[in-house]
């Protein structure tokens, strides 16, 4: 039973529709829990223990962060001032790039999409350029560059809380896979769009946007000693908690309309999502699936890497990234090398968000709020996506493959 309760919500996750049932991804979770503890799969007793707290925690204090950074113009004022001395099209999309990924690295990657998306679509309107490579320029980056820590986005927040490997040991060997993925994105944008991004400058209008200094301030301080926290190895989840509760505590401003930013139906979706692998774990269904998977991953744990690479990539586009993760950690530590399991579990997962439309809520973020300006087919965005996300995960491969080799 546990099984066609994680398949049938697996259809919804996917995106598949059932006629006359209008579920969304938190719904789909919600309806999947419920029924295994209808069903007897799991005790009620059982639920709490089957839920990761320290990832919802770690989730929440990263969103509440944010929010603050929000309130006091952070992501605005970083965007504008930096693409405002953007003389180019090509300079205006490196720029966006560097931003959208260099800013995704550490705040969760779907705040940093639906705090830019309407900024560079103010831009691109005011220096008439077309919209399209720049905004796929912003959420392909926020995804590559999302993969250098464990705070970039919620996959590779399970991932962090499962693996406990140091937060700094995970950058180190991260960052530069995520550099090179950034860059690649940029190549394929400028080849994709070489004859629609003229040589000429620009000038972007607009007025700059008015910051909050003292909470800024405050929030850039209470961030460094979040980020500072993680570096020495406390608890990531309390950290990040203990650092919105600081902001909060001495911010003086209302913080109902922090509340309001925060995603309560993503943690309910890992919540529920949660209860439902458990049931799926219990009933030994996660370790046939592992073991149905083993060809893939047969030999030497060269072969292994790329099997399982291969598997995440199809993988996370088929049933969504952060459900996948949530099966294949079990799997990791039975691996030759588990520490280079993590990590590329964490780096396919990441970019197979960039290989379709609906592979990355990021995605789904931007062209949502841009929907007025620019409409964007799935065949449209797999025409970048495909080669992006292929070439920067090879490259991303071999650059953490030659890492492990020269500091193992």
């Amino acid at each position: 039973m546990a099984l066609a309760v994680f398949l049938l919500t697996y259809v919804f996750l996917a995106g598949f529709k059932i006629p006359g049932i209008k579920l969304d991804r938190t719904g789909a979770a919600l309806v999947g829990a419920a029924a295994m503890v209808a069903l007897g799969i799991i005790r009620p007793t059982e639920i709490a223990e089957s839920i990761d707290l320290d990832t919802l925690v770690l989730l929440l204090g990263m969103m509440l962060m944010s929010a603050y950074l929000t309130r006091a113009s952070f992501f605005h004022a970083t965007a504008f001032y930096v693409l405002r001395h953007s003389k180019t099209p090509r300079g205006l999309l490196l720029a966006i790039v560097l931003i959208s990924g260099g800013l995704s690295a550490f705040l969760v990657n779907d705040t940093v999409c639906l705090m830019l998306t309407p900024l560079v679509v103010m831009l691109v309107k005011s220096a008439d350029l077309p919209p399209l490579p720049y905004l796929l320029g912003l959420c392909m980056a926020s995804n590559a560059g999302s993969a250098a820590t464990f705070t970039g986005n919620p996959q590779n927040m399970i991932i962090g809380v499962a693996s406990k490997l140091p937060y700094g040991q995970f950058l180190g060997f991260m960052a530069l896979p995520a550099l090179v993925s950034m860059a690649i994105v940029y190549g394929v944008l400028l080849f994709a769009f070489r004859k629609e991004l003229p040589r000429r400058s620009i000038h972007p209008e607009g007025a700059p946007p008015q910051v909050d200094r003292r909470l800024l301030t405050l929030c850039v301080i209470a961030l460094a000693g979040v980020l500072i926290a993680f570096f020495t190895g406390l608890s990531m989840a309390w950290s990040a908690l203990v650092g919105a509760a600081v902001v909060m505590l001495v911010a003086g401003v209302d913080p109902e309309e922090q509340y309001r930013k925060v995603d309560y139906g993503l943690l309910l979706f890992f919540a529920c999502l949660f209860i439902v692998v458990h049931g799926v774990n219990k009933e030994g269904w996660a370790v046939a699936m592992r073991e149905l998977f083993a060809p893939l991953m047969h030999g030497s744990a060269l072969q292994e890497t790329f099997g399982f690479t291969t598997l995440t990539l199809v993988a996370s586009n088929v049933f969504s990234n952060v459900p996948f993760v949530m099966l294949a950690r079990t799997w990791v530590p039975a691996m030759h090398d588990p520490q280079l399991g993590w990590q590329v579990l964490a780096l396919a997962s990441t970019l197979a968000g960039n290989l379709t439309l609906i592979g990355s809520v990021a995605n789904l973020i931007v062209f949502e709020g841009a929907k007025d300006t620019v409409k964007v087919t799935f065949w449209q965005y797999l025409r970048v996506g495909l080669p992006a996300t292929l070439l920067s995960l090879v490259a991303g491969l071999g650059v953490l493959l030659a890492e492990r080799a020269l500091f193992n």
